[in-house]
């Protein structure tokens, strides 16, 4: 969906900074992480820290190393403060107060709650739009590849690595082209398969080729905002050009519409950059609790697509007796389209047997019956 893709493109762009930033090049915050690795993090220290760490900071991976950088952070912003600077950066983000794992504990929990914003609404999806529907396929498989991506980037918030930082942006990407292979399906595919299938082989070569650069060659920040950025943007001109062409026939997708310039205005809160209130709540945060329940409207869209189905007037006569099994699931929906010609082509019937035959055949089958058993006796 375009809109779900602005939430995620943005989400390369916050990388740019991860290579550097004002606080982690402090020398007092070196100095800082260097004599605390050297009393902490080695021999019978590092055994006493893990006695007293609590197991589910070790289970989330939280290592003597991420506790000194984690202390001294906090040791630098009070000198920062103290002097009556700016709150710094560290690689790349705000200094958060951590909550039991959680990292990024206001950015974890609003990616948790659109992940199963998208669940609720893909069970709903399940229960009211029959298998038959032509979208239904890649519905599905959009909301599974959402719920995967919003998997990811709640892994990421709660903790910062390299595997989570790639995962979250990978599938980000993932959902930025799932996104437009969507909008291709619903605006071509019902009438051109052959169209999608070729679009469809290409996205996957665009998808494996990214990754492959990103994972092999080098993970280039700078490309992967501009790659994500250039498709976000085909992804929206394309669903508001098909909105604005079709609003007057079909009147369900002005909530396409509002979903796509609702989710591209909340977007914008990624450019109010600041520290995070409470040091836990910043801009990106609010960005992602705002988009909570966008879910629920992209979704009644999607409802409404599925009934609005029967009225895409396909050409052919094997796509139209496809979709003619909707006009009964919804039989309120009328269908403007005139079938092909051939749609509707009557077939002979075979007569059943009439009542009398069956009554002499079982006649006849009683009377085998008795004799035999005439004879035995």
């Amino acid at each position: 969906m375009a809109g779900r893709t602005a939430r995620l493109v943005l989400l390369a762009g916050a990388a740019a900074l991860a290579s550097g930033s004002q606080g982690d090049r402090e020398p007092v915050y070196r100095d800082c992480v260097h004599r605390c690795e050297e009393r902490n993090c080695s021999g019978g220290a590092l055994r006493h820290f893990r006695s007293r760490q609590p197991i589910y900071m070790s289970l989330a991976g939280w290592t003597c190393q991420d506790d000194c950088k984690y202390e001294c952070m906090w040791v630098t912003v009070g000198l920062y403060l103290k002097e009556g600077h700016k709150v710094p950066q560290f690689h790349g983000k705000w200094p958060f107060s951590r909550f039991l794992f959680f990292q990024e504990p206001a950015s974890a929990m609003a990616s948790f709650l659109n992940g199963l914003a998208s669940l609720v609404m893909l069970c709903r999806y399940y229960t009211s739009v029959p298998a038959s529907s032509p979208m239904y396929p890649t519905c599905v498989a959009f909301a599974w590849v959402s719920l995967n991506a919003w998997f990811w980037s709640t892994v990421f918030h709660t903790k910062d690595t390299d595997l989570t930082e790639k995962m979250d942006y990978f599938c980000a990407s993932t959902v930025i082209l799932h996104s437009v292979y969507l909008c291709c399906v619903r605006t071509v595919g019902l009438q051109h398969p052959a169209v999608v299938s070729a679009f469809r082989a290409l996205l996957l070569l665009m998808l494996t080729a990214h990754v492959s650069y990103l994972s092999l060659v080098r993970f280039d920040y700078g490309y992967n905002l501009a790659a994500n950025v250039a498709i976000g943007l085909v992804n929206v001109v394309w669903w508001l050009a098909w909105c604005l062409r079709n609003q007057h026939r079909l009147p369900h997708v002005r909530k396409c519409m509002v979903v796509v310039l609702l989710l591209q205005g909340l977007s914008l809160l990624e450019l109010l950059d600041f520290p995070p209130f409470f040091w836990v709540l910043d801009a990106h945060a609010i960005w992602h609790i705002s988009t909570i329940p966008v879910h629920v409207l992209f979704f009644r869209w999607v409802l409404l697509a599925a009934q609005w189905a029967p009225c895409l007037c396909p050409s052919s006569l094997a796509s139209w007796r496809r979709l003619r099994p909707l006009c009964t699931v919804h039989p309120l929906l009328a269908c403007p389209c005139s079938p092909p010609r051939g749609a509707f082509k009557a077939r002979p019937q075979r007569a059943p047997p009439s009542a009398h035959s069956f009554l002499k055949d079982d006649s006849l089958y009683l009377l085998k019956e008795s004799e035999t058993k005439f004879k035995l006796d």
